[in-house]
């Protein structure tokens, strides 16, 4: 039985879909104006393992993931480049997809961008206007009035009259309450812009997924996910919007991410602790990062640090060492029962509980390495690597991985070299040189396992 914790209810529940063995799933993307940080990892990657495990027990899944490809941030950033803003959400849509390609994240079954929704968008403001729930300012502006949505703050939690008394907001005469928020900016001269009704403009941020939403997945549908600061004000504004236009419970269930802290600090630009994916991803191999990812669980903050990183390639050595001690590993075949399996499911059936999953897959491999027959550890081998599957790790051979990675200036050709030297050395009985070579081996974080008259290596983690 399938639970997840709805951040609706702030409980967990049995999910049930609307549509039996079909679910629909939209979380929100990137605003694409810069390359992706390792907080858009943690959510790509967190829904991808829960897209990954729901199709896995058979669901049919459709999972749209938007790009907001027109803002203020756009439009500032290409100004300043002096390019077509189409062309620098282009690269940065570009640059999200080799990211996404690294860490092994699936693409969504439709990425809809805000630019080719703006009939849907203009259609939902317009229908706003009808039902009284929106209004034009004498600025030109559209702004929804959230006095007008009862429940507004059910999401978040939070109550409409404190969060009135504690705006910071600037003095806008023109809006009728400080939480009112815009639907459609009016187009300034010059400003790029879309016709509408009310004026060339472009619109909000927050109608933009709400178009977005329904016009893939309908009016309601299964699951709303997205990051940890998206409850409010946008998942609010977009519920307000939503179920105002429509008359209907927009998303069934409510999912979101922890957040990523690095070195237990907010991650920031201004303190100096802001890291792209790609500038992670030059330190450490990309299935590295995506176990950092999935070590904590889905809803849960985590630590980013190089200690932390550390651990996460140390325990996936563990995994790949268990895994190269099988004869014919690379022969495994999924593993379709089984005990292990049946733990690593009840972990994933409880929210997705990737942590205690993981224990399962360590547990897994520590009877591997006391396995008493190669048929044992062969099949114990393919509940492994079936696990693995699930969360998109152990996807290398694990020679390659164990012996990528580290600080070691040697190249793989020039760990050979020398070890075809320590090993004539040894040949012609010259212990001295066969000893110097491999303590310069170990100074460089190469460990050597003589067996069978043949050398292996790994690099140390």
């Amino acid at each position: 039985m399938l639970q997840i914790y709805d951040s609706m209810t702030g409980s967990k529940r049995e999910f049930k879909p609307i549509e039996p063995g079909k679910i629909r799933m939209y979380v929100c993307g990137i605003t694409v104006y810069d390359y992706c940080h390792i907080g858009h990892a943690r959510v790509m990657v967190g829904f991808d393992v829960i897209t990954r495990y729901l199709r896995t027990r058979g669901y049919d899944v459709t999972y749209i993931r938007n790009i907001t490809d027109i803002d203020d941030k756009i439009l500032q950033r290409a100004d300043e480049a002096g390019v077509p803003f189409p062309e620098l959400t282009q690269k940065f849509i570009d640059a999200m997809h080799e990211d996404e390609d690294a860490l092994a994240v699936l693409r969504p079954d439709q990425e809809p961008r805000a630019t080719d929704h703006m009939n849907k968008i203009t259609n939902m403001i317009g229908t706003l206007m009808e039902k009284g729930f929106a209004y034009q300012a004498d600025n030109k502006d559209i702004y929804y009035e959230i006095s007008k949505f009862e429940g507004y703050g059910k999401l978040s939690r939070k109550n409409t009259e404190d969060l009135i008394a504690g705006a910071r907001v600037e003095v806008e005469t023109h809006k009728r309450s400080p939480l009112d928020f815009v639907l459609w900016k009016s187009a300034k001269p010059g400003e790029t812009s879309w016709p509408s009704p009310w004026g060339d403009g472009r619109p909000g941020w927050h109608i933009e997924c709400s178009a977005m939403s329904t016009c893939c997945l309908g009016d309601t549908f299964d699951i709303h996910g997205g990051g940890p600061d998206l409850p409010f004000p946008h998942h609010e504004n977009e519920i307000a919007q939503s179920e105002a236009a429509t008359g209907k419970t927009f998303a069934n269930l409510w999912m979101h991410a922890g957040a990523v802290r690095v070195d237990q600090e907010k991650m920031s630009k201004s303190l100096g602790n802001f890291f792209t994916i790609r500038e992670v991803l030059e330190k450490y191999q990309p299935e590295v990062v995506r176990y950092l990812l999935i070590g904590s669980h889905y809803r849960s903050p985590i630590n980013y640090s190089e200690e932390n990183l550390k651990n996460a390639e140390q325990s996936l050595t563990r995994l790949y060492t268990a895994l190269q001690t099988i004869e014919n590993s690379e022969q495994l075949t999924p593993a379709e029962t089984g005990e292990y399996l049946t733990r690593f499911h009840e972990a994933m059936e409880d929210d997705f509980n990737t942590p205690e999953a993981l224990a399962v897959m360590f547990d897994l491999a520590r009877n591997i390495n006391k396995a008493e027959s190669t048929e044992e550890a062969q099949k114990l081998g393919s509940e492994l690597k079936t696990c693995g599957d699930l969360l998109g790790i152990l996807q290398l051979e694990p020679e390659t991985f164990l012996k990528s990675g580290n600080d070691s200036d040697l190249s793989a050709e020039a760990i050979e070299e020398l070890i075809k030297t320590r090993n004539q050395a040894r040949a012609d009985k010259d212990w001295a040189t066969a000893d110097r070579v491999r303590d310069e081996l170990v100074e460089q974080g190469i460990q050597l396992n003589d067996s069978g008259g043949e050398t292996s290596w790994t690099r140390a983690r």
